[in-house]
């Protein structure tokens, strides 16, 4: 069974900073047009900082679109062209204040496929480093340690609802009961 669609134009209704908007022209499997709304951007990293004692480095931070603040693992959005893993180690010696010996690649996580292309890269980071935080100038957070199951516990009761970070704590959590990290990057 034939399941792609074909783009027959991309209109572009709105052009930002962070995401691109487009309204393209496509046709359905069986040849009938239809429109499609699609969110462009440049896509992410979130790292799972994991510490000697099993726990994880969080940030709680404002999210402007849900009016709340939210415990989230270390991210951030990726400049074009930019080498996710160096962004994921960028993001987590600006957010954390820390730098790590050990990575290791996790995936990627597709937050929400339905209209928008974004991919977060998923890395673990082990053996840390304390150095210095340096956020943006327009980033507000606190850091705070959790301990890998007291991290499952939330994301399973619905107290941690990015779904980056309960994919990522997720993942962290299995990996430690199995000894299986992977290959290291």
């Amino acid at each position: 069974m034939k399941l792609e669609e074909t783009t027959v134009a991309k209109n572009y209704v709105y052009e930002g900073r962070i995401i691109k908007v487009r309204c393209d022209d496509a046709l359905l499997p069986n040849g009938n047009p239809c429109f499609r709304e699609v969110v462009e951007h440049n896509g992410g990293v979130c790292v799972a900082a994991l510490t000697a004692e099993n726990e994880l480095l969080f940030v709680r931070q404002f999210r402007y679109p849900y009016g709340e603040i939210l415990l989230e693992l270390p991210a951030g959005k990726l400049e074009t062209g930019e080498d996710p893993l160096l962004a994921g180690k960028r993001e987590l010696e600006e957010e954390t204040g820390c730098i790590a010996a050990e990575y290791y690649d996790l995936g990627k996580f597709y937050p929400s496929p339905g209209y928008c292309g974004e991919i977060i890269h998923l890395y673990l980071a082990k053996t840390l480093t304390k150095t210095q935080m340096h956020p943006d100038e327009d980033e507000y957070l606190e850091v705070l340690k959790l301990p890998i199951d007291e991290a499952v516990r939330r994301v399973m009761n619905g107290e941690l609802r990015d779904g980056k970070t309960q994919t990522l704590v997720l993942r962290v959590a299995e990996l430690l009961r199995t000894g299986n990290f992977g290959r290291r990057i």
